[in-house]
């Protein structure tokens, strides 16, 4: 074997590699009880904050710890912490994407990704009432 397809094997044995690795970070949300059962392990899960629980955060006495209770898609509760500061307008956010780990009964969760409302969910019209204004004034 030339020294070329030696070194082209070993690029692609990398390459393959590489993608292996990547399949693990390739994943569909879980629920809170799945991740119960996955405890100490990182996972994301779809939830929506339940405004019938407090929402703990008070960022003069700690601007670095905020607590409250998630409803996941199945309809689960869990308690969420979160050590960092609020996403601004997180109360507003439709549902949000925790990333995590269960730890003593608890979501430590370390990131939140927050999926915005659609400013045209209440009035399907808005668009067309935009468009329009839009094209009057141009």
């Amino acid at each position: 074997m030339k020294k070329t397809h030696i070194i082209a094997l070993v690029f692609i044995a990398i390459a393959i590699a590489v993608l292996i690795s990547y399949i693990g970070d390739v994943s569909t949300y879980d629920s809170f009880a799945s991740a119960q059962k996955k405890e100490g392990k990182f996972v994301r899960l779809a939830a929506k904050i339940d405004k019938s629980k407090p929402f703990v955060y008070d960022p003069v006495k700690d601007p670095n710890y905020l607590a409250f209770t998630a409803i996941d898609t199945l309809g689960n509760t869990m308690e969420v912490v979160y050590h960092n500061t609020k996403p601004t307008d997180m109360e507003k956010s439709e549902r949000l994407v925790l990333g995590g780990k269960v730890k003593d009964g608890k979501f430590e969760c370390k990131d939140i990704l927050l999926k915005c409302p659609s400013k045209y969910k209440d009035n399907p019209d808005a668009i067309k009432h935009d468009l329009d204004a839009a094209t009057k004034n141009d």
